[in-house]
């Protein structure tokens, strides 16, 4: 029995020396698993923190844009780009400029657009005879065709307000400012330009709207010279109408929109090769009014 217990013990360390192998063999595995699994969440939260980092970084980037566009609107906004007007025509009512007979200039202007076809039409005729005009447009029109606004203005045209909606009646102070300033607000939105002229719908000086103008410093500007293209007369009629009253300094009032203006489109070519052969150049409304603050200003001084 002793030599058995002998021969038995060492069997027995053996089998523990085994068992203890094998233990330590699995908790080695155990341990480099872990370690594994521990390097690919490394790498993944590397990954995803990189990915934030760059959303962050673009988000940040987007928003200073943002500022940025922001603060140059603004700027422009309480810039805006107006046309030079002296002191001495803000809120004034102007139909003519007073010059000497001397200054053979003419002012042409439309009212009423922008329009479909006709619009496009008579900037045609102007650019083929190199001419600025003074358009006076209706903010619903340049809202639904705000394409030919950026024409116009990129034609070197100039812009005048028309209000909104071209109405007659009497207009509250509220309704008034609707009309004005929305207009405005569309032309600047359309074109950056902040205008500073006016021409009251019909001529209409007591339903509102030209007090509100005035209390607002736009140059309210008529006319001198009425084609009557809106009652349709015959082209050779128009053409005498505008011819009848014309002189130095003189505005002429027509129609680009408003509705069918196919005989002003057609007068157009006579009526500027009929001024030129007079020795008449043509001007903006705005140059008009500079000229005459120039004169004015001369002559004051001469005093």
């Amino acid at each position: 029995m002793e030599n058995n217990k002998s021969l038995l013990w060492p069997q027995g360390i053996l089998i523990a020396l085994l068992a203890l192998g094998a233990t330590l063999s699995v908790g080695v595995m155990m341990l480099i698993r872990p370690n594994t699994s521990e390097a690919q969440s490394s790498q993944i939260i590397n990954d995803n923190n990189n990915l934030v980092a760059k959303v962050g970084t673009q988000k940040r980037i987007e928003s200073l844009k943002t500022t940025m566009l922001t603060s140059w609107q603004q700027e422009a906004q309480a810039k805006g780009l107006g046309y030079n007007l002296a002191a001495r025509f803000q809120g004034a009512i102007i139909k003519e400029a007073k010059l000497s007979p001397a200054q053979k200039v003419i002012a042409l202007t439309f009212d009423d657009g922008p329009w479909p076809q006709s619009t496009a039409q008579v900037l045609d005729i102007l650019k083929e005879n190199n001419i600025k005009a003074t358009f006076f447009v209706v903010g619903q029109n340049v809202k639904n065709y705000p394409e030919l606004l950026k024409r116009i203005n990129a034609e070197g045209h100039v812009i005048g307000n028309h209000t909104w909606h071209h109405w007659y009646h009497f207009m509250n102070p509220q309704a008034a400012a609707y009309e004005i300033d929305h207009t405005t607000d569309m032309i600047y939105q359309v074109t950056g330009v902040k205008t500073n002229l006016f021409r009251p719908p019909g001529g209409i000086m007591h339903n509102g709207v030209a007090a509100y103008a005035k209390g607002k410093k736009y140059a309210v500007i008529m006319w001198s010279t009425d084609s009557v293209d809106y009652s349709m007369p015959s082209v050779p009629k128009l053409i005498d109408n505008v011819f009848r009253l014309a002189k130095p300094g003189g505005i002429v009032l027509m129609h680009d929109g408003g509705g069918n203006r196919s005989r002003t489109v057609h007068a157009l070519p006579e009526i500027i090769a009929r001024f030129r052969k007079q020795g008449y150049r043509f001007v903006t409304v705005s140059e008009l009014l500079e000229m005459q603050d120039k004169q004015q200003s001369t002559i004051a001084q001469k005093k």
